[in-house]
Parts: C-alpha cells; sequence; structure tokens
C-alpha cells in the first residue's frame, strides 16, 4: 500500500498552532498585496487534499464499493480518483489597513521590501506632531487603498509613517521595527501607542499617536489618529477606547531631543535664519518651511495655493494670526516671524491658530454668549442646546452621541460635557456634565 501525500496548505487565519503562526507571520512579510500576500494571510484558503494512488485496497474489513459509498456520501472511490476534503469557507475580510510597501502606490507584485531600519530619517518631536496636525487639518478621508498627496496611504499605520517620516508605508506588524518599547509612564508627544493582534489583525488592530496628556491624572491623553470617517485629535482614555490593556507604548528610534529614556539630544532647533528671510521679494526654502509649520498649526485657511518658496501676503497673515493667538499684539503681531514666533513654530509651543477669523484684525469672534446654567437641565430645550451639542461634536467629545445632538438636554448631552470637564484635569462638582461659564468659555474659545 503506497502511502498518502500531504500536500503543502496555507495557514488559518484563526489557528493558534506555532506552525500556523509563523507560516502566517512569513507571508505576511514575503509577498505584497497584489502577489496575494497579506498582514491578514489575505485571501487564504484552508484546503487538505489527501492523494491515494491507483488501485489502493481497501482494507481487510472487506467494505465494497456499495458500502463505501454509503459511508461517503454517495461519492465514489473508484481507482484512478482522488478525495479532497469538503472546501472551508473564506477567512474574514482583512485587517483595514494595507501592507508594507513604498510611498504612492502598493508594492509591485513579488516581495514586499522590508525598510531599512539602519538609516532612519532623524527627527524631532515638534516636527512629528505638527506633521500629524497637517492631515487632521486637511481632514483626509479613511481608505486602505488609496495613497494620500504625500504619498503615505491613508490609514491609521500610513498615518504614523507619514508622522514619522518614514521613507515607505509600515502597518502595525512592522512599526515596531522602527521603535523602542517604553513604558506608558515615559509617553511623550510623538510616540505611539500600538495595537498589533498577531493571531488576527482584523480584530481591533491600531496606531494612534500620543500628543500629550490632558489632564493631570494621565488617564486621558490627546490622541492623533486617522479614522473614519477622517484624520482626527481628541481627548482620549488611555490607552484606547477598545482593548486598552493590549496597548503597547513605542518610542520611534529616529527622534532626537527631549527622549526621556536617556537618549542624548544630539539633534539642535533649526536656528532662526534671519528677519530678512521674509520680506516681500525673500525666496527660499525657510519661508516653505515657515508656510509648513503655520498649516500645521491652523493656518492653512490662509493659502490658496501653497505654502511655497515665495514670501507673500498669505505668508504675513497666517504669521499674524498665530502671533494673535499667543495674545502678541503691536509690533509683536506684525505678521513677520521674528525669533520668537519662529521658536514657538518650531518647538511646537503655544496655541494653534484658532478655527475662526476671531485672532485675526477685524475679526468679530464667534463665541456665544452664554445661556445661563438653567438651560441646561432635564426637559429643557432650546437652541443653545444643539449649538452646545454640535461644538462638542467638533472639539471630539461627541461619542454617547447615538443620534443628534439636538434642541432637547439628553443624558447623551450631560455625559459629553462631563467628559469635556474632565479632560481640563476638573473633578467633582467641576466636572458634573452641567455646563459653567468657565466650560462655556473653554468649550467655545
Amino acid at each position: 500500500m503506497t502511502a498518502p501525500v500531504f500536500e503543502e496548505y496555507e495557514p488559518a487565519c484563526d489557528c493558534p498552532c506555532g506552525g500556523c503562526v509563523e507560516q502566517r507571520r512569513l507571508l505576511a512579510r514575503g509577498l505584497s498585496l497584489r502577489a496575494g500576500g497579506h498582514p491578514a494571510a489575505h485571501g487564504a484558503r484552508r484546503a487538505l487534499v489527501l492523494v491515494t494512488a491507483a488501485g489502493v485496497a481497501l482494507s481487510a474489513t472487506g467494505v465494497g464499493a456499495g458500502e463505501a459509498d454509503a459511508d461517503t456520501g454517495g461519492r465514489a472511490l473508484g481507482t484512478g480518483r482522488a478525495e479532497t476534503a469538503a472546501p472551508v469557507a473564506e477567512p474574514d475580510p482583512a485587517t483595514p489597513q494595507g501592507a508594507s510597501g513604498p510611498l504612492y502606490g502598493p508594492p509591485s507584485a513579488g516581495p514586499s521590501p522590508d525598510h531599512s531600519v539602519d538609516t532612519l530619517r532623524r527627527t524631532n518631536r515638534a516636527d512629528i506632531i505638527n506633521r500629524a496636525k497637517l492631515w487632521v487639518n486637511a481632514k483626509v478621508p479613511y481608505s486602505m487603498t488609496k495613497y494620500w498627496s504625500d504619498g503615505y496611504r491613508q490609514d491609521c499605520s500610513g498615518y504614523v509613517s507619514m508622522a514619522w517620516n518614514l521613507d515607505g508605508n509600515e502597518w502595525t506588524g512592522s512599526l515596531s521595527r522602527f521603535a523602542t518599547r517604553i513604558a506608558r509612564e515615559e509617553l511623550q508627544p510623538g510616540d505611539i501607542l500600538l495595537f498589533h493582534n498577531p493571531s488576527d489583525p482584523t480584530k481591533g488592530s491600531h496606531v494612534t499617536i500620543f500628543g500629550g496628556w490632558t489632564d493631570y491624572t494621565h488617564s486621558y491623553y490627546l490622541a492623533y489618529e486617522q479614522t473614519k470617517p477622517t484624520t482626527r485629535a481628541q481627548s482620549t482614555p488611555m490607552a484606547y477606547w477598545n482593548n486598552s490593556s493590549s496597548y503597547v507604548a513605542y518610542r520611534y528610534k529616529g527622534v532626537t531631543g527631549g527622549s526621556g529614556g536617556g537618549e542624548a539630544d544630539t539633534a539642535k532647533p533649526v536656528a532662526f535664519p534671519g528677519a530678512k528671510s521674509f520680506r516681500p521679494g525673500a525666496d527660499s526654502a525657510h519661508v516653505t518651511k515657515l508656510g509648513q509649520m503655520l498649516v500645521a498649526r491652523g493656518g492653512g485657511r490662509f493659502y490658496s495655493v501653497g505654502p511655497g518658496p515665495r514670501w507673500s501676503e498669505a505668508d504675513r497673515r497666517a504669521t499674524e494670526a498665530f502671533q494673535r493667538a499667543q495674545g502678541w499684539r503691536g509690533a509683536e503681531a506684525d505678521g513677520l516671524p521674528g525669533p520668537d514666533t519662529w521658536r514657538y513654530l518650531v518647538e511646537g509651543l503655544g496655541k494653534d491658530i484658532p478655527a475662526t477669523r476671531a485672532g485675526h484684525p477685524g475679526g468679530t469672534g464667534t463665541r456665544p454668549a452664554y445661556p445661563g446654567k438653567g438651560k441646561f437641565r432635564p426637559g429643557r430645550a432650546g437652541e443653545h442646546v444643539t449649538q452646545l451639542g454640535k461644538r462638542l461634536v467638533k472639539r471630539g467629545y461627541g461619542r454617547h452621541y447615538v443620534t443628534g445632538p439636538g434642541p432637547r438636554w439628553g443624558e447623551a448631552d450631560r455625559r459629553n460635557v462631563e467628559a469635556f470637564q474632565r479632560a481640563q484635569g476638573w473633578r467633582g462638582s467641576a466636572a458634573d456634565g452641567y455646563p459653567g461659564p468657565e466650560t462655556w468659555r473653554r468649550l467655545f474659545a
């Protein structure tokens, strides 16, 4: 009797055995999407094929062809036939992120390249956060297959690849190669919180950029993340809304300055190039750099095109808006960057340019008058409740709304207000979910 032969098979996406785990890892790193590979063993099917040689005799029990048909549901086991296991269902859809690949598009057929971790692009924390803000301000739509104008894939891992200025697009299963694991207590702006589910990347794998603590208890932080429908920055419980305990803190190996982890500060901030670099007729990379930093801080509305290397009125107005956002007036807010303006932009200090024109000369401001605490009680209704709810949603505190927000005060409104108050570091009666004058002022600032 000829021994049966077991053909090679692809690993199951949910099998915990060591063999399948290792095969999934090799497939994820060895094949591009176009070639059929994927971090989630994209498109894998389980098919165990048992091949028997022609004329293999049935066992000595004397089971005939008719009996064999009955045992196999009517399938003949005659000479020259091979029995194939029943086909299994396709695995769950692939993880909603692309695989490792180059900028501006998916990898071509063949193995996906392992981008080098030996020649990392050096960057500082301010630049990481400023790049993260670019997508927030642009409201980049979420997509696991599309690429933004800068070449990075529009999903969570592509977003981190962009913020860290990597030379390609990574995924949650490869970002840790470019980073060092740290304790959550060591987190600083520009670090990440990463959850990668190796046994099934489709189940919750995600990554966020740490933007700083939003309360003194360190229970909430400002999370920059690429998620549906568009890029956002909002106060988020440590470490995330779901699978919180599974998120791991990492620090980019190429970050310079303020590492908090024993790394020497080997990079000096970009020096102020001098006032003459920002005058009518000036044309240099310094002007482009200034414009990019201003856009990252909320100044994108001043530019119809650009930013570019030639100094323009758009640069001056955006600079003035940033200066006024810091509370500067007179000669300190003339729209011409000096050493202090430059330092604030390079180091990510101070306040961002307001979303409205309140920070621009001639702006009237849009903060509505506080209507009184009695307007926000059970059973009360009015336009001010709708106005409050919309502002909460815009600031990233609308997760308790199932519908709305609407004009009638409800528990969802109260819980969203409470989340905003707690993000300010308030506790007890100061965070009861009912907006007072200070809550209103900060919410509409």
